[in-house]
């Protein structure tokens, strides 16, 4: 039984060259490619041209995947990388492993023949990655509020899997936390573990009082009218995937002194 494998990373993060090292250190042939950025990785072998991911056994793409334009996420590359330079040297029925895929991806892939797996549509990731999402906001919330969190009032919208993560956690900081959730079944849920509810198509005129708003759904639900409720000095955290929920460009530009850090990569309710 054939154990070692040879396998290109392309692409992504830290989180990318991090399991690079990793799948060399357990025997298997590592090529990164659009990495370059991060500096030598521990037994990696960093290429210049992809096209010796022919012979990969599975091409790993990050998480997420694409960028507008038909480029592969590159944070770590010193140049823009289209998805069509990558895969354009792989052979039908090749493995392609990647998170959130997106239409370009796919269409892609299809026109190749291409074996595509999103590893971000795998409950058992999606559930395990709330966990540091959440930890990551908290990170930035202890970063940036001039208060504890132990009494400050947090508003957390969504109760999918981040925002269940996130609530647990700042309630058990001793924050007063509620939620706002779309749906009756999700308020409900919200309530038996003692938080307080909020309807989120209603929630315009009823922010003034929070220290903390942390939004994880991926949709236009903070407009103008809700952000100017706030009070000088609260905090908002947008983890929502893109285009995110929290009008971040309005808010900018219309309220200034309020601070809107981004959140960890892969955020979805």
């Amino acid at each position: 039984m054939r154990h070692e494998l040879n396998l290109w990373v392309a692409g992504g993060d830290l989180r990318q060259a991090k399991l690079a090292e990793l799948l060399a250190a357990d025997g298997h042939t590592v090529h990164t490619w659009a990495l370059e950025g991060h500096g030598p990785l521990a037994g990696v072998h960093m290429e210049e041209d992809p096209a010796g991911a022919e012979l990969a056994d599975c091409v790993i793409l990050p998480l997420p995947a694409e960028e507008e334009g038909g480029l592969l996420h590159t944070p770590l590359s010193d140049r823009p990388r289209p998805l069509a330079e990558l895969l354009a040297p792989l052979r039908p029925g090749q493995l392609v492993c990647a998170g959130m895929v997106g239409p370009t991806l796919t269409a892609l892939a299809a026109e190749r023949g291409l074996v595509l797996q999103d590893y971000f549509a795998r409950e058992e990731l999606a559930v395990a990655n709330a966990v540091p999402t959440a930890e990551g906001a908290i990170q930035i919330a202890l970063e940036e509020l001039p208060i504890t969190l132990h009494g400050a009032r947090v508003l957390v919208i969504g109760f999918g899997r981040i925002g269940k993560a996130l609530a647990r956690r700042l309630a058990g900081l001793g924050a007063k936390v509620s939620v706002a959730a779309r749906k009756w079944s999700d308020l409900a849920w919200a309530e038996s573990c003692g938080y307080c509810g909020e309807q989120t198509e209603h929630l315009a005129g009823w922010l003034c009082g929070y220290d903390l708003v942390v939004n994880t759904v991926p949709a236009p639900v903070l407009g103008l009218t809700e952000l100017s409720d706030l009070k000088p000095g609260c905090l908002v955290i947008d983890l929502a995937s893109k285009p995110g929920g929290a009008g971040v460009a309005k808010l900018r530009a219309v309220f200034p002194a309020v601070p809107v850090p981004s959140a960890p990569d892969g955020g979805r309710s």
